[in-house]
């Protein structure tokens, strides 16, 4: 356990360069930052595995969803699937190893969006597939997986 004064790095994978044109976007990003004890530092930074190999303390990385969206935003969601598919194993693949070799403690917050309704769009099915996976390959190289439902911690 951290003693709440514990300097902790807070990573971001950044957030698209026009978030600021949607005033509701933005002012969840500030709450955010705001939230953060002054004690900690954030680093914004698309490559989360760069970002976690430069680290050496505790690390917040917050979050995978956002880091998915910015990956696809990157690959491209229109590119063919098989192609997005693959390229986004790779860059899960290098997360998940950066995460099982950082020699300090890592909190990785998540979502859990598998457990609604199909999307509708392609572009939903593929978010919702990634991110499954990549959820669980990463959940594959920690030592706890804690699920938050209604306010309540299930170790997994």
């Amino acid at each position: 356990m951290l003693a709440l004064d514990t300097p902790v790095t807070c990573v971001t994978p950044g957030y698209p360069a026009d978030a600021d044109a949607d005033p509701e976007w933005a002012a969840r990003v500030e709450a955010h930052r705001l939230a953060r004890p002054s004690s900690w530092a954030t680093v914004e930074e698309v490559d989360v595995a760069a970002a976690l190999r430069a680290e050496r303390g505790p690390v917040l990385v917050d979050c995978v969803g956002t880091w998915l969206t910015r990956q696809l935003d990157a690959v491209g969601w229109d590119s063919p699937r098989g192609a997005v598919v693959a390229e986004l194993e790779r860059r899960t693949a290098d997360l998940a190893a950066a995460v099982a070799d950082h020699p300090g403690p890592i909190v990785l917050v998540t979502n859990e969006v598998g457990w609604g309704v199909v999307p509708e769009h392609p572009s939903g099915r593929l978010f919702a597939d990634l991110l499954g996976r990549a959820n669980q390959a990463l959940a594959g190289v920690c030592d706890d997986v804690v699920l938050l439902v209604a306010g309540r911690a299930l170790h997994l």
